[in-house]
C-alpha cells in the first residue's frame, strides 16, 4: 500500500574535534538504523565535529576535517540506500553556517542552514555562525572537488527547502528552532510537510525534560504530522552535559522515548508510522486547513525514493508510550555522573582525589563518584563492551571486569581528610565513615585549602537540591553515614574550636541561610532582578515572614556581599552546568568581577520605597486609632 514509514533518530556521545571516533558512531547508528528497517536516518546537531568546538570554528581544519567525514560517509557502502540527515559547519559564498547535510545513496540532496541561533546562557553561536535570513529561498552550493568526485555533482541546493520523496514530505529545523516563537514546522506543516526533523545539541539543566518534551508534542498537537528530535549525549570536551531524550511524535503524542543519563555511546530509536494517521489527523482540523489553503510554498527538492514499501499491510506500526521522567534527585544522581565518567575516560587519568570534609558538598561529590560507579557496573553487566574496555583502561589491568560498585569506587576514588588546627574530630568521624562506606581510601593531608580542584560535579546545583539529593543517596545506596552529614550544621571550620566544638557556622558567616541563597541565586540570574526589582519580588514572597525592611535589609547584605566576592568566581574549577543561575564566570554568567560594593543608587531606590510603605503603615495604625 506504501503508506508506512519507518524513520530513525539518535543521541550520540560525539566528542568536539573527534573526527575518527565521530565518524564511527555516526556510521554505527546509520547501520543500527537500516537493521531496525529505518529508510530516513537523523543524526544531532553538529554532529560531525562535534557540537563544542567553540573558536575552532574560526579555523579552517574544521571546516576541511568535516568535509572529509562527509566524504568518508558518502563513499561507504553502510549510507547507501537509507536517507542521512548529518550536522557540520558549512562556508558558502565566505559566510559560515551551521548546517545539515542530506544525501542519499551519495548525492547530496539539500544542504540546509540553520535560520535560528542560540545565542544566551551558554551558547554563543552568533560568535561563530551567521543565520539564514531568506525564508523558502535556496541558492546553487558549489561543492569541494573532493565531493564533487564522489557525488558527480558540481552544485546542490543551498537554503530553506524541503524534501518531496515519492509518498511524503519532510521538512528540517536545527534545535533552536523549535524553541522560537514563530518554529519553521508551523508553515512547513501549513504546505503539506508529514515529517519533521529536528538536530540538537540540548545540554542539560534540571527539569528541562519537560519543555523539551512539550515543545515536541505541542509541535504536532495543533496541525498533526510526525516529529523526529535526534539531540548529542555526554561531555563533549566541557562544562556541558547533552542529555539525549532523543524521541519520535506524532499528532501530539510520543511513539519513541530515548534515555536521558546513559553510558551507551550510541542510541538509535525507530517508530514505523502510517502517514495516513497524519492525513486524517488533519483533514478534520478544519482551521489549519483554512490557513493551509493562504500557506507561501516552499521549495521542493523531489527525490526518487520512498521511506514506505509497497507491500506493507502486514507491517506492525508503533504503539504510543507515557514519557518517564526522572526527579530531580535522580537527575542530580545520574547527569553528573555520567559527566564525570566521560571525563575520566577521555583525560586517561588513574581515577580521582577528593577531600572529605564531613559537610553536605564534599559528600555529595564523593555519592557522584559512586553513582557513577553504579552505572559503570550496570553497563558492563549489559553487555557494554565499550564501557567495559574503558574502565580497563582506566584501572591498567587488561582482563578486569567490574561487578560491586563498591570495589570499582575503592580503585578509583581516593579521598582524603584536610585538616587544619580548627578541624574538629566530629567533622574527620563523618568524612571516615563515609569513605568507609563507598570503598573509597582515605587518606590524611594537612593543606590550607582544597580549592584547586581540576573538575566540580556539583558546581551548578543549589544547596537545597543537594541536600535532597543526599537524602536520595541515603536510601539508594544504602549510605547511612550521610545521616549524619545531613543533620550537621555546615561549616568551613575557619575559626578556632571552643572546647573542641565548632564555634561558626557558614550560614551565620553569610547572614543569610542557604535557602534564602537559593532564592536570591534564581532571581539574580534566572529572573534577571537588579538589587531594586528583587526587592519588589521579595516583598510579596516573603510578605508573611519578614516586613519591607527586613526585606530590604536581606537585599542589600546579598548584593554587598555578591559585589565583594564575585571576583572570587574568575578562578572557579569548571563546574558542571546543571541550573540557570549558575555564577559560572568564564562561559555562562558574564558579569564584572569589580563592582562598587555600596550600590548606592539602586539602595536608594530601596530606601525609598521602605520609607514610603513604613509611612502607608503608620498613616493606617494612625487611621485605625
Amino acid at each position: 500500500m506504501g503508506r508506512k514509514v519507518t524513520v530513525a533518530t539518535c543521541a550520540l556521545n560525539q566528542w568536539a574535534l573527534d573526527f575518527e571516533g565521530n565518524l564511527q558512531r555516526i556510521l554505527k547508528s546509520i547501520e543500527i538504523a537500516k537493521q531496525k528497517g529505518a529508510r530516513y536516518r537523523l543524526g544531532p546537531e553538529l554532529e560531525i565535529c562535534g557540537y563544542g568546538c567553540w573558536d575552532h570554528y574560526y579555523e579552517s581544519d574544521t571546516l576541511l576535517h568535516s568535509l572529509q567525514v562527509l566524504a568518508a560517509l558518502l563513499e561507504s557502502p553502510v549510507t547507501q540506500d537509507i536517507i542521512c540527515d548529518v550536522g557540520m559547519p558549512v562556508m558558502h559564498r565566505n559566510v559560515r553556517y551551521n548546517c545539515r547535510v542530506i544525501f542519499l545513496n551519495r548525492r547530496i540532496l539539500l544542504i540546509r542552514p540553520k535560520m535560528a541561533l542560540a545565542n544566551e546562557g551558554n551558547y554563543h553561536e552568533m560568535r561563530w555562525f551567521t543565520p539564514w535570513s531568506r525564508s523558502r529561498q535556496t541558492e546553487e552550493y558549489f561543492l569541494p572537488r573532493m565531493i564533487q568526485d564522489l557525488t558527480k555533482q558540481e552544485t546542490v541546493p543551498f537554503g530553506d527547502a524541503v524534501l518531496a520523496t515519492r509518498d511524503t514530505c519532510i521538512g528540517t529545523e536545527i534545535c533552536e528552532e523549535l524553541w522560537t516563537p514563530h518554529s519553521p514546522h508551523i508553515d512547513m506543516g501549513l504546505d503539506g510537510v508529514e515529517i519533521f526533523t529536528n538536530a540538537s545539541g540540548s545540554h542539560h539543566v534540571l527539569r528541562k525534560a519537560h519543555a523539551r518534551v512539550d515543545l515536541v508534542t505541542m509541535a504536532t498537537t495543533k496541525s498533526g504530522g510526525i516529529y523526529l528530535l535526534a539531540n548529542q549525549k555526554g561531555c563533549d570536551g566541557d562544562r556541558l552535559y547533552y542529555d539525549g531524550c532523543a524521541m519520535i511524535a506524532m499528532n501530539g503524542r510520543v511513539f519513541a522515548q530515548g534515555s536521558q543519563f546513559s553510558l551507551d555511546d550510541v542510541e538509535v530509536l525507530t517508530a514505523t508510522m502510517d502517514l495516513e494517521d497524519v492525513r486524517s489527523y488533519r483533514a478534520e482540523i478544519s482551521s489549519r486547513n483554512l490557513a493551509a489553503s493562504r500557506a507561501s510554498p516552499y521549495p521542493r527538492v523531489k527525490v526518487d525514493f520512498a521511506l514506505s514499501h509497497h507491500e506493507d499491510l502486514l507491517e506492525p506500526l508503533s504503539e504510543p508510550v507515557e514519557w518517564k521522567y526522572h526527579s530531580a534527585s535522580e537527575e542530580i544522581s545520574l547527569g553528573p555522573a555520567c559527566w564525570l565518567w566521560d571525563f575520566l575516560r577521555r583525560s586517561q587519568q588513574a581515577g580521582f582525589l577528593l577531600p572529605l570534609s564531613g559537610g553536605v558538598d564534599s559528600a555529595a561529590t564523593a555519592c557522584l563518584v559512586y553513582s557513577m560507579c553504579h552505572q559503570v557496573c550496570e553497563a558492563v553487566k549489559t553487555g557494554n563492551q565499550e564501557v567495559l574496555a574503558d574502565v580497563r583502561a582506566v584501572v591498567s589491568q587488561a582482563t578486569y571486569t567490574p561487578q560491586d560498585p563498591r570495589e570499582l569506587c575503592g580503585r578509583i576514588l581516593t579521598t582524603c581528610y584536610m585538616a587544619s588546627e580548627n578541624s574538629s574530630q566530629e567533622t574527620s568521624d563523618r568524612a571516615r565513615e563515609l569513605a568507609q562506606q563507598i570503598g573509597s581510601l582515605l587518606g590524611y593531608l594537612t593543606k590550607y585549602d582544597c580549592s584547586s580542584a581540576d573538575i566540580n560535579p556539583i558546581g551548578g546545583v543549589s544547596k537545597t537540591d543537594l541536600r535532597a539529593f543526599i537524602q536520595f543517596c541515603i536510601e539508594r545506596f544504602q549510605l547511612p553515614a550521610l545521616q549524619r552529614i545531613l543533620a550537621a550544621p555546615a561549616t568551613a571550620e575557619l575559626e578556632p574550636l571552643a572546647d573542641g566544638q565548632v564555634s561558626q557556622t557558614d550560614e551565620q558567616d553569610m547572614g543569610m541561610t542557604y535557602a534564602e541563597l537559593s532564592v536570591y541565586g534564581r532571581l539574580r540570574k534566572v529572573a534577571k532582578t537588579g538589587p531594586y526589582s528583587m526587592f519588589c519580588r521579595l516583598l510579596h514572597v516573603w510578605r508573611d515572614v519578614c516586613s519591607p525592611r527586613q526585606v530590604a535589609d536581606k537585599v542589600k547584605q546579598f548584593f554587598s556581599k555578591y559585589s565583594l566576592n564575585r571576583h572570587k568566581t574568575t578562578t572557579l574549577t569548571p563546574g558542571y552546568h546543571a541550573e540557570g543561575y549558575s555564577p559560572d564566570d568564564h562561559r555562562f554568567d558574564l558579569r564584572p568581577f569589580l563592582y562598587r560594593a555600596g550600590w548606592p543608587w539602586q539602595f536608594r531606590c530601596i530606601e525609598k520605597q521602605v520609607l514610603q510603605l513604613e509611612r502607608r503603615e503608620r498613616q493606617a495604625l494612625d487611621g485605625g486609632d
